[in-house]
C-alpha cells in the first residue's frame, strides 16, 4: 500500500530514539552512514558482478534506502520541515532546470 511522504514522516517519528542534545547531529551522521551503506552494496555490485544487481543485492539496497528515508525524516522533522514540501520543491527545481537546459553542470544557481 502505498504510503504519502507525510505520513511516513509522522509515522515513523515513532520510532525515534536518540539524545535529544544530539537533535541535529544523530540524524544527520545517521544518514551519512546509511547512504555510505547504499554505496558499499553499489561497489561490492560492481566488483563482484560488474554492475549486475541480482535480486538479493536490490533487495539489500531496498532496505538500506529505506534507512536513508528514515534519517530524512527524522532531520526533516527536527528542522520543522516537511517531507511533501520538500520534495515538491526539489522537482519545481529540477524541472526549471530541464525547462532552460541547465540540468547538467554544477551549481545550486544554475
Amino acid at each position: 500500500m502505498p504510503v504519502q511522504l507525510s505520513d511516513y514522516q509522522q509515522r515513523s517519528r515513532r520510532t525515534a530514539q536518540y539524545p535529544r542534545d544530539a537533535w541535529l547531529v544523530y540524524p544527520a551522521l545517521g544518514l551519512a552512514g546509511e547512504a555510505g551503506e547504499v554505496a558499499e552494496h553499489v561497489k561490492k555490485a560492481l566488483r563482484d558482478v560488474g554492475a549486475n544487481v541480482t535480486p538479493e543485492r536490490k533487495a539489500a539496497l531496498a532496505r538500506e534506502l529505506g534507512d536513508v528515508l528514515w534519517y530524512v525524516s527524522q532531520l526533516a522533522t527536527e528542522l520543522e520541515l516537511d517531507l511533501d514540501a520538500i520534495a515538491a520543491d526539489n522537482l519545481d527545481k529540477l524541472l526549471s532546470r530541464q525547462r532552460r537546459g541547465v540540468l547538467s553542470g554544477s551549481g545550486d544557481d544554475r
